[in-house]
């Protein structure tokens, strides 16, 4: 059996071969990028429908019959843990004329039953009832249940994929997993959600995610606490980047009034060198992991079109810290909805501003790799090409990295791209090692 043929690109070769030189020779992706409906439309079928996606906490589903509502590119999903314990994701759709079975964001059920005809789904979605069809022809309960989502948990997470061949969950993650083993995010727990809407690219957000070079005028209080050359990246073997910035001698965490925790304790797996930083990862496409010494920020970011961005920002402490007599989280909520906000105006700045005819794909300066290494996960997947560019490393923000090729000079576009098949052997060759 042939393998299907990948997907016209929607970016011209010029605009990939572009992103894919040497840092400091490429360009930023091209502004339609950010902007053309149709390569929204091209993320949307071939990115958010087919990776895995975080939709949610296993939280959220704590206990048998416990369920949430979710959407994935406007795909509506339930996810519910059976009688059994074991999570499922099922289509919000009944079999029968397409009525969404449950309305409810959220709840506790012993069944689902479709408001429109009755029928009936029992928590593994199984249609266990659906009056006046028993006499229907090649019809039966067994092959009419709800459609099943692929899911999967990791470190409390909820994914789901809509892509019946997508790699297992913990394939797909790469390294990330032994990366973060240390921690157990799982035993956290949420204390607070805010939901922002930002009428900007998706793209913009992640980018601005991925770097500091702002952080000086735009978040001159973040800047107090880790000053922007303060840091280092790591060199990621799978589909995210991150990396660290240190907290200045007098800061104990992200938060109002200097960064003082208020006596929280830190989190489970933090070692003395975690103590003093403030890890930032990005896990492709779409969700931010910022780990303080004391709680988890989790940004997870839903694309509603190209020029619309919905963010749900979530604040994650130890079970024991939010039991804790006289717990106060609002430090740290009231320093990232600062930031956040922050962010998301300048955001809309860019993306207003890219709009105009007279604006073409800039430059990364030298503290922007990782923005480069962001536009190089996304600039492999719009070729389809199974090329995986290799990414530029700081070892240390306040040091730029030195200039490929042993004589200063950027190396060949053939010397910095890797076959992504040879990529993804080695992360499978991994995998099954730490098993």
């Amino acid at each position: 059996m042939t393998s299907p043929s990948p997907a016209p690109s929607p970016l011209t070769p010029e605009e990939i071969a572009a992103v894919r030189r040497p840092y400091r020779a490429a360009s930023l992706l091209p502004g339609r990028a950010y902007h053309d409906p149709a390569i929204h439309d091209f993320e949307r079928e071939h990115w958010f429908r087919r990776d895995w996606l975080i939709v949610g906490r296993e939280e959220d589903a704590a206990t048998p019959g416990t369920y949430f509502l979710a959407e994935v590119d406007d795909e509506p999903i339930i996810v519910v843990r059976g009688r059994d314990g074991v999570i499922r994701a099922f289509y919000n759709v009944c079999r029968h004329r397409g009525t969404a079975v449950v309305e409810e964001p959220c709840g506790v059920a012993v069944r689902f039953q479709c408001p429109y005809h009755a029928w009936i789904y029992d928590l593994e979605g199984r249609l266990i009832r659906a009056k006046h069809t028993d006499d229907l022809d090649d019809f039966s309960l067994e092959t009419s249940g709800l459609a099943a989502v692929r899911v999967a948990t990791w470190q409390g997470f909820v994914f789901v994929s809509l892509d019946a061949q997508a790699p297992a969950l913990a394939d797909w993650l790469g390294d990330l997993v032994t990366h973060l083993d240390r921690f157990d995010f799982g035993a956290l727990r949420v204390a607070h959600t805010v939901t922002y809407e930002v009428d900007a690219n998706w793209k913009f957000i992640a980018e601005n995610y991925s770097e500091c070079y702002h952080c000086p005028g735009i978040h001159p209080q973040l800047n107090k606490l880790t000053p922007y050359d303060l840091g280092g990246d790591y060199a990621p073997d799978g589909p995210w980047q991150g990396g660290w910035m240190e907290l200045v001698d007098d800061a104990e965490t992200m938060a109002l009034d200097g960064g003082h925790r208020a006596g929280r304790p830190s989190m489970a797996g933090i070692t003395d060198v975690d103590d003093r930083r403030i890890y930032y990862y990005l896990l492709w496409p779409t969700t931010f992991l910022s780990i303080h010494p004391d709680y988890l920020l989790v940004h997870r970011l839903e694309p509603a079109g190209p020029d619309h961005t919905r963010i749900v920002c979530q604040w994650l402490f130890e079970a024991a810290t939010i039991a804790a007599p006289g717990f106060d989280p609002s430090d740290a909520i009231g320093f990232w909805d600062l930031t956040n906000r922050q962010d998301w105006h300048v955001c809309e700045l860019q993306h207003r501003g890219t709009r105009s005819r007279s604006w073409i794909a800039g430059r990364y300066s030298n503290q922007e790799p990782s923005v480069h290494a962001f536009d190089l996960m996304a600039v492999d997947r719009y070729a389809g090409d199974g090329i995986e560019s290799r990414r530029t490393v700081r070892e240390r923000y306040d040091v730029p990295p030195p200039k490929e090729g042993a004589d200063g000079q950027a190396t060949d576009i053939a010397a910095v791209l890797l076959p992504r098949s040879a990529a993804r052997a080695k992360r499978r060759s991994r995998a099954r090692t730490s098993r």
